[in-house]
């Protein structure tokens, strides 16, 4: 494929191929037999996806458990948003969830139509920009309304200043390197959440093409650690 980021891969090429899906599945489910189980389906653009996905694994629960083998106790299941349209069918999907996950690494190429990968384009897109904040506020209070947990998988949530701008727009879990740990958690203990959470909105309503500065600027006169 020429762009195999917008091609043929996870939850579409799982779907199609289901066969390998089904022995991944099994190995799944019996791997976490008599305890609690959690899938998350990626690249998922429309509800119709993830509800073939949850039917593939009930099916084979179901299998597994006719044969008198051990199976989960329950099993959870979730999402990762990296595809912008799935945030325009939240409403839909939201009810079938046990829980959501924002992919910031593919979302932010997708939100710009801008290829990570291209030298030219790799930094000409902030993650702090207005445009990425504003997505994942609305997409994250629409979640937060239904009662469903979010969290944030990718780069972004794994660097202090980026993770402070996330708890900030109500984020609450993040998924990241052992190495970030540190400074992240450095920060979170430095931090005012709620000052932050009052604060956001008025950041994100000023014209500016990146929100680095006035978040900087807001954690330095708050004392947040961020480096």
């Amino acid at each position: 494929e020429e762009n195999p980021a917008l091609g043929w891969r996870a939850i579409r090429l799982a779907l199609e191929r289901d066969a390998l899906m089904k022995v991944q599945a099994r190995a799944l489910l019996e791997a976490a037999a008599g305890r609690t189980l959690n899938v998350m389906f990626p690249m998922v653009s429309e509800p119709w996806e993830f509800d073939e996905a949850v039917a593939l694994f009930e099916a084979q629960r179901k299998w597994i458990h006719e044969r008198n083998r051990a199976v989960p106790k329950a099993i959870r299941y979730g999402t990762m948003l990296e595809v912008p349209a799935l945030a325009e069918s939240l409403d839909m999907i939201l009810p079938r969830l046990d829980f959501l996950s924002i992919g910031t690494n593919d979302l932010t190429q997708f939100l710009f139509a801008a290829d990570r990968a291209n030298p030219k384009l790799a930094e000409r897109y902030d993650w702090l920009s207005p445009a990425i904040l504003r997505f994942i506020a609305r997409v994250a209070k629409q979640t937060r309304e239904a009662g469903v947990p979010i969290g944030v998988c990718g780069e972004m949530g794994g660097r202090p200043l980026e993770a402070m701008a996330l708890i900030g727009l109500g984020i609450d879990r993040l998924s990241i390197t052992p190495a970030a740990i540190g400074p992240v958690k450095a920060m979170i203990r430095s931090l005012d959440a709620s000052a932050l959470r009052a604060e956001m909105p008025g950041l994100l309503a000023r014209p500016a093409r990146t929100m680095r500065g006035d978040l900087t600027a807001w954690a330095e006169r708050n004392g947040v650690a961020i480096v």
